[in-house]
């Protein structure tokens, strides 16, 4: 086969019929503004591709940018109460995002644990599918609906309920590393992890429990850095990205 008829990324078919997307609320922020519209236009442009390619997209996004319930600033806050006031703030940075997803074109559906018709829909698995199936991109907001869960476990529930086949994790970081990478030059990626050994390590770049919903259920996970341009599109083309966590094996293998 010569070069100019190898596949290309805008000919490959994906590998993955529907993909859960987590987005933190920490992602959205800039030196600028807690919500950052040229961070949310650079997500829109990224998922864009990958929704015109046939792939059906929900879409978890976290409120860290603007709360945090388990915080310091928890502090004298009644935990439950607290982690209400977070699922709150996911629901303001959904409103950001579906706003900037629509102003580049992408058809969205806004979804929320705690019912908020005035602003969304209440979440029904069924609908929710059925908006994935006319390929609207889907946004959950607001958690679980329950405190004391993370939105990483809110990902992997709602993955687990629409049937996504895996779980994109974006973040600002090239993937999963055995310590805080932070100006730490002997931290290692690793380019795939087991979830056995990845709760065993307790790292902390994914909830653990979100790993073990994702173990029951067998729903792998991708850790990406979410600031390379094009890499969500590559990973659902099954180009090696960022940090796999799957598998029963055992597995650790670096970078």
């Amino acid at each position: 086969m010569s070069d100019a008829s190898l596949p290309t990324a805008a000919t490959r078919p994906a590998v993955y019929r529907r993909i859960l997307v987590k987005v933190s609320g920490e992602a959205l922020q800039s030196a600028r503004s807690r919500i950052d519209l040229a961070t949310i236009d650079a997500l829109a442009d990224e998922l864009g591709p990958v929704a015109r390619c046939g792939v059906q997209i929900g879409l978890v996004i976290g409120g860290g940018n603007l709360w945090r319930g388990a915080g310091p600033a928890a502090e004298g806050i009644d935990r439950a109460t607290a982690d209400q006031m977070g699922m709150l703030a996911t629901v303001i940075n959904a409103l950001a995002l579906q706003q900037g997803l629509e102003r580049n074109g992408l058809a969205t559906r806004l979804q929320t644990a705690l019912e908020i018709r005035a602003v969304a829909e209440p979440f029904i698995r069924r609908r929710a599918i059925r908006h994935l199936e006319k390929g609207r991109i889907v946004l959950f907001a607001a958690g679980t609906g329950n405190p004391f869960f993370t939105t990483d476990t809110a990902a992997a529930l709602r993955a687990r309920e629409i049937g996504a086949q895996i779980i994109l994790k974006a973040t600002k970081v090239p993937g999963v590393f055995d310590t805080v990478p932070d100006g730490n030059r002997a931290a290692r990626r690793f380019r795939r992890i087991s979830y056995g050994r990845y709760i065993a390590r307790r790292l902390t770049a994914l909830d653990p429990t979100a790993v073990m919903v994702c173990m029951e259920s067998s729903i792998p996970i991708i850790v990406y850095d979410m600031t390379i341009k094009g890499a969500l599109h590559r990973a659902v083309l099954g180009e090696e990205i960022g940090t796999l966590v799957c598998g029963d094996d055992g597995t650790e293998e670096f970078a």
